[in-house]
């Protein structure tokens, strides 16, 4: 894999986390009704941040989870080397509008699996999707409600995001999948 371009950094992360927050907040009247969930792993660190920024933003503070789709995913049966984790989600998400954070928005299989594990924990009001990066190339009919950025990709690269918490460092790369 060679990095092709830094689509964004540090700074354009944070700008990105304070607006999907805002359109978050604007979109659900605040934050009375909402709970944050990020899907493992680095939608999870996103999450985090969100939820920070609605609380700075709103003074209140929203549920926050972690949700594992290793066992809902479509490919679980043939990939055998994939890791499961723990869901952490405490609180009930019935009729809550249920924020549903993740790094990358692909092909729609993730969250597709992630909708089938939170309809598995409750029937909730909404579920909005809220994505750092939509690369495009849907399988599924599935779109972001919020999306930091839009990126088109080819079949042929990737989009590669780091976070501080388990990468050190904030970037998201535009990634060459052909070259080594």
């Amino acid at each position: 894999m060679k990095v092709k371009a830094t689509i964004i950094d540090e700074q354009g992360i944070n700008r990105s986390v304070t607006r999907l927050a805002h359109e978050i907040l604007e979109h659900n009247k605040g934050s009375e009704n909402i709970v944050v969930i990020g899907m493992r792993t680095r939608g999870e660190f996103l999450a985090n941040r969100i939820h920070e920024k609605i609380k700075e933003i709103d003074n209140s503070s929203p549920e926050l989870g972690v949700l594992d789709i290793g066992l809902y995913r479509d490919d679980y049966a043939t990939n055998i080397n994939q890791e499961i984790s723990v869901t952490e989600i405490h609180f009930d998400i019935a009729d809550k509008d249920v924020i549903l954070v993740d790094d990358v928005l692909y092909s729609g299989r993730t969250v597709r699996a992630a909708m089938d594990a939170l309809m598995d924990l409750g029937r909730p009001k909404t579920i909005q999707f809220c994505a750092l990066v939509d690369r495009g190339h849907r399988q599924l009919p599935i779109k972001a409600d919020y999306v930091g950025k839009s990126i088109p990709t080819s079949i042929n690269e990737s989009v590669k995001v780091k976070m501080k918490e388990v990468d050190g460092e904030d970037s998201v790369y535009l990634v060459d999948l052909t070259e080594e």
